[in-house]
């Protein structure tokens, strides 16, 4: 780092995180403002939702989901992939343009495209379960007797 900038690594971090926010709402407001996707409902949640999905997998602070960003998505949504499927995967979302990373441009495209992408599948699969899992009742169990057992 340069001399002339007295800046904390923690500092630099944040201000970095920030440049990177920036560049992922500039690209939202990209979409807002083409009419391709003017009919689409709710359009600027569902890109602030993108764009935090998105940031969470940019592992390596770069502006784009590479192969182990790619690879620990799949982990946590509990679909873990080999090497070569996850290759696939990017491939499939970048349409053969990158074989390495994604790109938000092309993250966005592909959540909004009307093509069903594997990773897209995955990632609303997750959305729908996340919001329509039952929850467990508060506090202990109700006591039962031997005659309520099946």
């Amino acid at each position: 780092m340069p001399a002339s900038k007295n800046v904390q690594g923690g500092k630099a971090f944040g201000l970095l995180k920030e440049q990177q926010r920036q560049k992922l709402e500039e690209v939202n407001q990209e979409f807002l403002e083409d009419q391709k996707y003017r009919d689409e409902d709710d359009l600027a949640e569902k890109l602030e939702g993108f764009k935090n999905k998105y940031a969470e997998f940019d592992l390596n602070d770069q502006g784009e989901i590479d192969l182990m960003g790619l690879k620990r998505m799949m982990e946590k949504l509990g679909v873990p992939k080999t090497h070569l499927e996850l290759k696939k995967m990017i491939v499939e979302v970048t349409g053969g343009a990158s074989s390495n990373s994604i790109d938000y441009r092309d993250f966005v495209k592909m959540m909004l495209g009307k093509r069903s992408a594997v990773l897209k599948l995955v990632l609303l699969f997750e959305d729908k379960a996340n919001g329509a899992a039952p929850c467990k009742p508060d506090g202990p169990p109700p006591k039962r007797d031997i005659a309520s057992l099946p």
